[in-house]
């Protein structure tokens, strides 16, 4: 396990592409054929606790749509895949998909509440949008997190890949092979609401698992090393 550092969750929640639970349900899921058979059948590879589509219970037969809103309850996570990418979706968070021109694929991402780890595949530009920050995307791996209790103040990691990063006025691009992170703050410290944050509540792990859930490597797996967290460029 790699080092990371954790503010307001708990280990447990950093931990699970480790649990007995999933490694079963994702090693079912690949063998029944993986992310390409999840386009003709259930695309959720583990669901714990309780979790709702479009208001009614989620269940693990159902498939989820690039058009559907998902929420998770105290306790509860959510880890599936769609089209080329692939998401875990962590307790209390609320998301809504936005389906891309085809419906086949998610053109964006709106977290709410909560928080999401997710590696999307190549293709059209693709966004994240929370209440302080949004990130235009293309192939990458990413982590966001809206602290409710912080006015929405939004937090987007860019583990791995290049991202547009926009927060009111302030905007800058971002290429990382190692985490680079950022604040979407509420109001404007010294005139920037986009401040550089550190590298928290995400391990490489998770990353790792939903890369090869979506049939790719991270950019750490691909080069063979790692960089240095927390590196300001921008």
């Amino acid at each position: 396990m790699t080092d990371h550092s954790l503010a307001g969750r708990k280990e447990q929640e950093v931990l699970w592409a480790q649990r007995r639970s999933f490694l079963i349900a994702a090693a079912a899921w690949t063998t029944a054929g993986g992310t390409y058979a999840a386009q003709a059948r259930s695309n959720v590879v583990d669901l714990r606790g309780d979790a709702t589509v479009n208001g009614e219970r989620l269940t693990a037969e159902r498939i989820i749509q690039s058009s559907d809103r998902i929420v998770t309850g105290p306790g509860s996570t959510l880890t599936f895949t769609l089209g080329n990418s692939a998401f875990h979706v962590r307790q209390n968070s609320s998301v809504s998909l936005d389906p891309s021109d085809s419906g086949l694929l998610v053109s964006a991402l709106r977290l709410f509440t909560g928080a999401v780890v997710s590696v999307w595949g190549k293709g059209d530009k693709r966004k994240i949008i929370m209440p302080t920050l949004t990130a235009g995307i293309r192939g990458t791996g990413v982590y966001a997190e809206v602290f409710a209790d912080q006015g929405g103040r939004s937090y987007l990691c860019n583990c791995y890949g290049e991202v547009e990063v926009n927060a009111g006025e302030d905007q800058t691009l971002s290429r990382s092979e190692y985490h680079q992170a950022f604040w979407g703050e509420v109001d404007a410290p010294a005139g920037r609401k986009l401040l550089p944050a550190k590298a928290f509540n995400h391990t490489d792990e998770e990353l790792e698992t939903l890369a090869r859930l979506a049939g790719q490597q991270t950019a750490w797996q691909i080069t063979g090393r790692k960089g240095v967290k927390n590196r300001y460029d921008y």
